[in-house]
């Protein structure tokens, strides 16, 4: 058995494998292509329109760019990507460049926050253009911090790591050593919570080191952790809370805003939803009491420096002492600006309850030096180990929320993935320390008949539907659940020559047809009175772009166009929705199953739905995986299965 250091000298070589991987996709996509294959993969906007620029949050340049041409297909502009802009303008491609991080796409829009003080010249020479960006920084941070842990001796991170990865025990705390008032607090929380989400607090309010939070779909996991960071906030005065996402964390930023606590986000506010955008660092410093006075040392400076830059070096010894001079007094400025600022930020952190950020966000300048008692890190089940160690080594003890039976951590690299790095640290310890784990087991989300099939399969059959939502169906003739198997109709499946992404047409029409179906069934304006949502997934990406054309054209569909959303299994992970159709695609003579075979993404497809669940799928395909026949025998068992041929 290896050793604690042997395993992070493992993990250390994978994440470096999987950087490899990383650069290389980025390579094949962006630095190895001409600009014209560039922009029809999507990697690339050109030529783009500079709209407008403008100072926003933190006094940092915005950017308002326009995509002069429109193409109709998928692209890798999302919120918070690094990006680079780039002047074509000379007739030599990518010469000038500018980086930035992207706000939000909205169609043809891309609003993008510069990393530059100064807009440079050639901004206004037209022929700009975008590129998605490699983000390099992330895997420093993780490399490096993985050498810290392995490095670490005699302190609390070399104790975490024994904890976690070595023969040391998990510890309680003494009895009696709980501050009343987090007592008090604790009592008066458990009457809106229930009997296993209690015992989950219970768990951490008793902890020395890391307890876990093992949340099922819909079993309110984030309500349990909001509830156990207010405890400990008034037990420790302030916590860090991480996750490996913006989103994930803003969500949280905004839960914890709720219940009356200052949250202070850390992360660049291109990052930031707009809802927690008044709670990031930058926005805090724009209304500290002492902003006024920072910002106009920060003017006086600017005055400073232009003055300074009249003077030239050829002139006479008046000007150049004249010079001398303004730069000395621009230095003072400066250091003024920015001992005021260290104050300002300092004060902000040291007042906040609660510090958030993403678990690579931690390790923000800012954070330099800080130490915390807790740190709780959610959807610790999609984090890479070496991201979760970066806040760890921050902190005394680690509470971890999460699901290891839903969707893992992305990762490019098969052959680091196969090795060991889809192994998380939440996976590790929940199988370690088994009593520091309390699974949640009533879920406030779907029918029982939804539920119980990944209930027996992924989680013991312990879970518990509560009874609002037990029996709740779009209406009381429908059923909860109905299963259509393709098996002998040919719909076989095809695979895209570029992206290597597969589709099954046939089955993609047949989806929307008994969607369509459905909402005649219901009635549009029913529907539409309720508002029912829908949500359509699939696992590939070109069958997402064919749902999206089908549904398009689809004059039954078209006015629930706001209430309907289609994407991959990824994009739902966290989300619901009163229907979930489910396109599987697979359909070959091998029986092939491919990414069907990681049966964590199909739990997370299924249990999206609250009502109503529809599956597509072809048996004699499917059934080569054990995990379908059970799903397959479940739903003839309970009468939910159909032959295509009967449709």
């Amino acid at each position: 058995m290896m050793t604690s250091r042997e395993q992070l000298h493992k993990t250390l070589e994978l994440i470096k494998l999987e950087r490899q991987a990383d650069l290389e996709q980025y390579r094949q996509k962006v630095l190895l292509r001409s600009l014209t294959q560039r922009v029809r993969d999507g990697v690339t906007w050109y030529p783009v329109r500079l709209m407008r620029d403008y100072i926003g949050t933190g006094e940092r340049i915005i950017l308002e760019l326009q995509r002069m041409h429109q193409l109709d297909q998928p692209h890798s502009f999302s919120s918070g990507k690094l990006v680079s802009i780039f002047c074509n303008a000379s007739g030599r491609p990518d010469k000038e460049h500018l980086s930035g991080v992207i706000n939000y796409v909205q169609e043809n829009t891309l609003v993008v926050t510069i990393n530059t003080d100064d807009l440079p010249d050639w901004i206004d020479h037209g022929q700009l253009g975008v590129d998605v960006m490699f983000d390099e920084m992330t895997y420093k941070e993780m490399e490096y911090t993985m050498k810290a842990v392995i490095k670490a001796e005699d302190n609390r991170v070399a104790e975490l790591r024994e904890i976690f990865l070595g023969e040391t025990v998990s510890k309680n705390k003494a009895a009696g050593t709980d501050t009343s008032e987090a007592t008090i607090q604790f009592k008066e929380s458990v009457s809106q919570l229930n009997e296993s989400q209690v015992k989950a607090i219970d768990q951490i309010m008793a902890t020395e080191d890391v307890a876990f939070i093992h949340g099922p779909p819909g079993t309110g996991k984030t309500t349990t952790l909001v509830q156990a960071i207010v405890i400990t906030v008034k037990a420790e005065g302030q916590v860090l809370v991480c996750t490996p996402s913006n989103a994930a964390i803003d969500l949280l930023v905004e839960k914890l805003t709720e219940q009356r606590l200052n949250v202070v986000r850390i992360g660049h506010p291109a990052r930031v939803t707009e809802q927690t955008l008044s709670k990031t660092l930058d926005a805090r410093i724009a209304t500290h009491p002492n902003f006024t006075e920072l910002r106009s040392l920060r003017k006086k400076l600017e005055q400073v420096r232009n003055q300074a830059s009249k003077y030239k070096r050829n002139f006479g010894y008046q000007e150049k002492e004249q010079r001398r001079l303004l730069k000395e007094e621009a230095r003072s400025l400066k250091s003024d600006a920015d001992t005021l600022e260290f104050y300002i930020i300092n004060n902000l952190l040291q007042s906040a309850d609660v510090i958030c950020s993403t678990l690579v966000g931690s390790s923000h300048p800012v954070m330099r030096g800080r130490k915390f008692k807790t740190v709780f890190i959610d959807e610790a089940a999609q984090s890479l180990e070496p991201a979760c160690w970066i806040p760890m080594l921050k902190s005394q003890r680690v509470i971890l929320a999460g699901d290891h039976w839903q969707l893992p951590p992305t990762i490019k690299s098969i052959a680091a993935a196969s090795a060991g790095l889809s192994k998380t640290l939440f996976e590790k310890g929940i199988l370690k320390h088994p009593e520091k784990a309390n699974m949640l087991q009533v879920q406030y989300r779907m029918h029982d008949a939804i539920m119980k099939f990944s209930s027996r399969y992924f989680y013991k059959d312990n879970l518990v539907a509560h009874t609002s939502v037990k029996s709740a169906l779009l209406r009381s003739d429908q059923q909860p659940i109905e299963y259509i198997d393709t098996a002998g109709c040919g719909y076989t499946e095809q695979q895209d020559p570029e992206t290597l992404s597969r589709y099954n047409l046939e089955e993609a029409n047949l989806l929307i047809h008994l969607v369509e179906k459905l909402v005649e069934e219901i009635g549009m304006e029913e529907w539409l009175q309720q508002e029912i949502s829908m949500g359509i997934i699939t696992p590939y990406r070109a069958q997402v772009d064919h749902l999206h054309k089908l549904a398009d054209a689809s004059p039954v569909l078209e006015p629930l166009h706001k209430l309907i959303t289609i994407n991959t299994v990824d994009a739902f992970q966290g989300q619901e929705r009163d229907v979930i159709a489910i396109s599987f695609v697979r359909s070959n003579e091998k029986a092939e199953v491919g990414f069907l075979g990681d049966i964590r993404r199909t739990n997370v497809a299924m249990t999206r739905a609250r009502k109503k669940l529809i599956m597509i799928g072809d048996s004699a395909t499917l059934g080569s995986h054990p995990f379908y026949v059970e799903l397959l025998e479940y739903v003839q068992g309970l009468e939910f299965y159909r032959s295509a041929f009967e449709v």
